[in-house]
């Protein structure tokens, strides 16, 4: 384990998320029950209207050589509630971005920017009636991101991955 040294994070005129711009890049390593996967990580943050975007890419590189690769981008504005970002993944009738429904079998995105971390969590409600939730914990380091993502499922913790990405953009 490395440790992590964060730096503090100045009121930006650009927006809360601003102190999180820039593309980052990292590699982690998931010890699971059953093999050890290494993760190629990949982080870009931007301005989005007066919101922000996090776009991100994990490839995953199985022990039996399968390669497995996802990617996501979310667009995210704020709410009435201070620090609060709601996701704008879809379209409604008037052409405004909203949220997915997760009781139509989609995940619910939100972000929170407190304290110095950008934390994303997904909310997916399971077909038998529970629910998991990914949250990604994003904290500005001196060169780079440190990440902590944690999945759980029906309140037990699947996974729990750090990660330090180095700052490669701004």
């Amino acid at each position: 384990m490395f440790s992590v040294a964060a730096t503090s994070l100045p009121a930006l005129a650009g927006g809360p998320a601003e102190a999180f711009y820039g593309h980052f890049v990292g590699k982690a390593i998931d010890q699971g029950a059953d093999e050890i996967e290494n993760r190629d990580l990949e982080v870009h943050i931007r301005p989005y209207k007066n919101g922000f975007n996090v776009e991100w890419t994990t490839t995953i590189h199985r022990s039996s050589g399968k390669v497995k690769r996802a990617a996501f981008s979310i667009n995210f504005r704020p709410t009435q509630q201070d620090g609060v970002f709601s996701s704008a993944m879809r379209k409604d009738k008037f052409g405004n971005a909203r949220p997915l429904d997760p009781l139509k079998g989609d995940p619910y995105v939100w972000a929170v920017i407190e304290g110095g971390v950008l934390t994303v969590n997904t909310l997916i409600i399971l077909d038998e009636g529970g629910y998991e939730i990914q949250t990604y914990e994003r904290r500005i380091i001196d060169d780079g991101m440190y990440l902590e993502f944690s999945r759980i499922r029906n309140g037990e913790k699947l996974k729990d991955i750090r990660a330090k990405l180095l700052r490669v953009a701004q």
